[in-house]
Order: structure tokens, then C-alpha cells, then sequence
């Protein structure tokens, strides 16, 4: 079985361009050599641990260190902990002390998320005394194929986005890398001649396994920025020549709402590959760029993927790759749900075809979670692994997506998920994101909550919202939303991906406008402070606690 580290050291010798950053550049060969100069740092200050490897927190933007330090663990038979910056210092603490984190390596600019991480050695990366320890070790040689680390090895701990809770630090092996490495080199078409632009950040799986690894498998290019910026994103497209581009959650949304230029139609960009993106900014981003958007659902956790294909209705994932044997699950039961029916209008007919995607008889292939039994718990049953995810599935098969398992509500005595909500939502061009969720209803059950992100100068316009939804036939009458906060800028995690929980925290308790349905109608009318003072009273008469403790 191969392995990332083999795959890393297979590119000693290439003299071809490896990694840009800015005004810098460095071979494939020269790549290799900076982390074997880190592994034998590594080695000599850092012994092992009684029973396990070392572990390596990486807490750095996209800089060359952070490349350099992915090979040099694979190279030292260490273990890379990507620390997710966009955390509080409190935060990365408690992640760097559950993952056991041995020694870490950090910048000037955000050094002080590392402060509260005691005992352990932290190393700046442009510090003289971080040149001073990695000097002695310059000219090390690359290890020998048979000093590299055997496939069951770690590589990595990555930890999960947070976006349905804490995160989670999932085990990444030598051999499961290698191995989806090679799968994805092939999935996302990368050439020895491709030039990737990454831009989404390294500590997140979705960087490393759908960009950095399957360029230094083919010895492609790889153009790094330290982080994504919409204002920058075509700028680099051009100056780079990229031809391959990897995404999550909003990117291209924000990409989109960028003046276009005259070089973009006519640019290198071939494919986009990533996930979460609305089927409209896919079209949009498409004819930009003139390029391919490619969509696909994957997990941190591995296990399954599933792909579209050129058979796939708007709107689906399309099917399991590889032969696994996904199911949508009751969650109650683990009876399998029914399949999806559509009323003339698109509309799902029937919640119960909403359940929980399920690998079944997958469970042995996930590595787990890095000391976490309760999180196991939740994924794996029996030889089954539980995704966590929504989703209902088609006559044909075909997939759809339909939210986190946090994301279901109950109104009116009904069920259904926010997805399909936020789909039909999303179809009004002057909304740039809308995340739907549940806050309490006063009396019993949930109400329907949706923040919106407008586009650029564009002002909510509260009787253009009710009549649009008014007018698509495929929303359901329970969707409504009872309350609509109109925000600035949306809550993100560190992966880029919304995050709903500050958004379900704060419900209509917001400095930032809400506007309430009246009634059953598509009237929409501003909260003030004693309609807030309203609700609470109501709560209170019939919950007997805040709305906000009971959700």
C-alpha cells in the first residue's frame, strides 16, 4: 500500500516549479529538502512520546513553513495537528492539549493565540532562533524508502469545521492519504502541467486532500496565498496561470459579488472542484471563468463520497463513488426511509423521506476520532458509519442534500429540514447567503428563523421577500420564515463554511434588523424592543424559561 510520505519523497530530484508564494519559488526538490531539514530538527529536539508518535501543532496561515512542515512529518514519522487559527487562544489551547500537541510552530501574527498553551516548546518561524535550530540540519539527507513510515501510521490530525458543535480531531493514516490522494489526482484531473491556486486554509482536510497532496503526487505547481481573499482571487488566477482552483462554503459567492475583469472569460482556470457552493454560483462562476465547477460531498472523516455525474437532476449530489453502499436512514428506527416523491411544483411530498446518509457495513474503513469515544459513538453502529448528514434520496437513486442533523425543525406538528428552505430562498438574486434555522417557538415547537446576507448595496425589501415566497410553488407553507435577520457579514468557521450556532444562539436577541411575519401573511414587519419584550413575556407564560435556554 503507498503512502503520502512515499508519495512526498517520490519528488526528490524534480527540479520542476513545486511552490510559489508570493515573489518566492521552490522546486518540487527543494520542497523535499526544507522538510527533510525540519524532520532531523524535529528529531533531534522532540523525542517520542512512550506509545505514540510526535505530534507537530502547525498554527500558521498558508506560508511555505506550513508545506514544509506536512513533508517533514511525513518524513520523521510525525504527526501534523493543524490548528485552526480563527479559534480563541483558549480554544486552540484546549484542541492543542486534547490532541496532545508536543511542540508548536507559529508566526509573529498570531503568536498570541499561542499563549495559553503551557509547557509546551513553541518556535516562531521568523525568529533567529528558529533559523539558529534548524541550521545544524541543513543538507539532511531524505530517509530511505525503508525508514518511512509503515501505512497504518498517522499522518494527521485534522480537526472537523465546528459547525455542528466542537470540533473533533479525525485520524488521518500514511495509508488513507496515499491512497485519496491517488483517487483524488485522478477525480479532479491533475496534470504534471496544472498550476493549482490554494487559497483555502491547510489546516482544514479539504486544502490538503483536494489540492497540496494531488499536485505533489504529479509534481504540478502549486501557487499558495496566505489566505482567501475575494478581492485577490482573479488577480492570482491570471498572474499564476492557475488551471485548478479548490473550495468550500461561500468562496465563490464572494469571488462573485468582485467587479469581473476582462482576463477572466479568457483565463487558464479549467476545473473548480469543492463543495456547499449554490447551483446559481456554480453557473455564474462557470461562464466568469470560463471553467468547470465541479461539486462534490466528502467527509474530513473519509468513508464515502458521493459524486455527480452527467446524468445528475439540479440540485443533487449525484451517487456514491466506489461501490459504497449509502443509505438514507430513519434516525429514530434505522429503517431505511422511503424514497423521495415531488409534487407538481418540486416540492418533496413527504418528510419521512428525510433521514441520516449511512455507509453501511463502512464503519471498519473510518479511522475514528482522536481520543473521543462519544463522538465514535455517534458515527459508527455496528459495522455502519452515520454521516451526521441530511439528506433524501430520489426513485433513481440520486442523492440530495438536506442539512446537518442539527438542522431538522418541528412546526406545527411537522418536520422537514432547512436545506429545501434555504434552496428556494437562495433563488432571489439579491440575497448572497441565507442560512435557515430553528429558534423556539413561544408556545411549543420551533419557528423558522433565515439570516440573509444581501448583495453589495442592495437594501432588504421586506415586501419583495413575502411576495417571492408567496410565489414559488415548491415552498412549503410550514417553511415560512417566522423571523428574518438581515446581517452584514455571515458567521464563518475557520474552513469557511457558515456557522448557524452564534446565529441560533442569538435568535432575534441581535443588534442587527429582524423583521417578523405578521401573521400568515407575506407581511413583514421590523421588530422593536417591545416586540422582543412580547415574545419573551410569552415565553415565559407558557415555557416558563428564556426561548433562548430551551432551544
Amino acid at each position: 500500500m503507498e503512502t503520502f510520505a512515499q508519495i512526498v519523497a517520490s519528488r526528490a530530484g524534480d527540479d520542476a516549479p513545486g511552490l510559489c508564494f508570493e515573489d518566492q519559488q521552490w522546486t518540487w526538490d527543494q520542497v523535499l529538502r526544507e522538510g527533510a531539514v525540519r524532520a532531523a530538527a524535529l528529531r533531534s529536539a522532540v523525542p517520542a512520546p512512550a506509545g505514540r508518535q510526535v505530534h507537530v501543532g502547525v498554527l500558521l496561515e498558508n506560508v511555505p513553513d506550513y508545506v514544509f512542515w506536512i513533508v517533514a512529518a511525513s518524513l520523521a514519522d510525525a504527526v501534523v495537528v493543524g490548528l485552526n487559527a480563527s479559534r480563541s487562544a483558549a480554544e486552540i489551547a484546549q484542541d492543542a492539549r486534547h490532541a496532545d500537541v508536543d511542540l508548536i510552530v507559529t508566526e509573529p501574527r498570531l503568536g498570541h493565540l499561542a499563549g495559553d498553551i503551557g509547557g509546551v516548546r513553541i518556535h516562531d518561524v521568523l525568529s533567529p532562533a528558529y533559523d539558529d535550530w534548524l541550521a545544524p540540519h541543513r543538507g539532511a539527507e531524505v530517509p530511505a524508502e525503508s525508514a518511512l513510515p509503515d501505512p497504518d501510521r498517522l499522518a494527521m490530525l485534522l480537526f472537523s469545521s465546528g459547525s455542528t458543535g466542537a470540533p473533533k480531531a479525525v485520524i488521518v493514516s500514511q495509508g488513507r492519504l496515499g491512497r485519496l490522494t491517488r483517487t483524488i489526482t485522478d477525480r479532479v484531473r491533475m496534470r504534471r502541467d496544472s498550476v493549482t491556486y490554494l487559497c483555502m486554509p491547510l489546516f482544514h482536510g479539504n486544502a490538503v486532500m483536494m489540492n497540496l497532496a494531488p499536485a505533489i503526487a504529479m509534481g504540478a505547481t502549486v501557487a499558495m496565498t496566505r489566505k482567501f481573499s475575494a478581492s485577490g482571487f482573479a488577480e492570482d488566477i491570471h498572474r499564476y496561470g492557475a488551471t485548478y482552483v479548490n473550495y468550500v462554503g461561500r468562496a465563490l459567492s464572494y469571488v462573485l459579488t468582485r467587479p469581473e475583469g476582462p482576463p477572466d472569460r479568457a483565463g487558464t482556470l479549467e476545473l473548480a472542484f469543492g463543495t456547499e457552493a449554490s447551483e446559481t454560483d456554480v453557473r455564474l462562476f462557470g461562464e466568469r471563468f470560463g471553467c468547470e465547477v465541479m461539486e462534490g460531498y466528502g467527509l474530513s472523516e473519509g468513508v464515502f463520497r458521493i459524486n455527480r455525474t452527467p446524468d445528475t437532476p439540479v440540485g443533487s449530489l449525484g451517487l456514491p463513488a466506489g461501490g459504497v453502499d449509502v443509505r438514507v436512514l430513519d434516525e429514530a428506527t434505522g429503517e431505511e426511509c422511503p424514497r423521495a416523491r415531488f409534487d407538481s411544483g418540486g416540492r418533496l411530498v413527504d418528510a419521512a423521506a428525510v433521514g441520516q446518509m449511512v455507509a453501511v457495513g463502512a464503519a471498519p474503513t473510518f479511522e475514528g476520532y482522536y481520543k473521543n469515544a462519544g463522538a465514535m459513538a455517534d458515527r459508527v453502529r455496528g459495522d455502519d458509519f452515520w454521516s451526521g448528514d441530511l439528506a433524501y434520496r430520489d426513485v433513481a437513486g440520486y442523492f440530495y442534500f438536506a442539512g446537518r442533523s442539527s438542522d431538522w425543525l418541528r412546526v406545527d406538528s411537522e418536520n422537514f429540514s432547512a436545506a429545501p428552505v434555504e434552496r428556494v430562498i437562495q433563488r432571489l438574486s439579491w440575497v448572497a447567503a441565507a442560512p435557515v434555522y430553528a429558534v423556539p417557538d413561544p408556545r411549543t415547537g420551533d419557528n423558522v428563523m433565515v439570516a440573509l446576507e444581501l448583495e453589495p448595496s442592495v437594501s432588504f425589501d421586506p415586501a419583495a421577500f413575502g411576495e417571492f415566497l408567496a410565489a414559488q410553488p415548491d415552498f412549503g407553507a410550514k417553511w415560512w420564515p417566522t423571523y428574518v435577520r438581515v446581517v452584514d457579514r455571515m458567521p464563518l468557521t475557520g474552513s469557511g463554511k457558515i456557522d448557524k450556532a452564534p446565529l441560533r444562539r442569538a435568535a432575534w436577541r441581535t443588534p442587527d434588523q429582524v423583521w417578523m411575519r405578521v401573521g400568515r401573511t407575506a407581511e413583514y414587519r421590523l421588530l422593536d424592543a417591545e416586540g422582543r419584550d412580547r415574545i419573551e413575556a410569552e415565553t415565559a407564560e407558557h415555557r416558563g424559561a428564556s426561548p433562548l435556554s430551551t432551544h
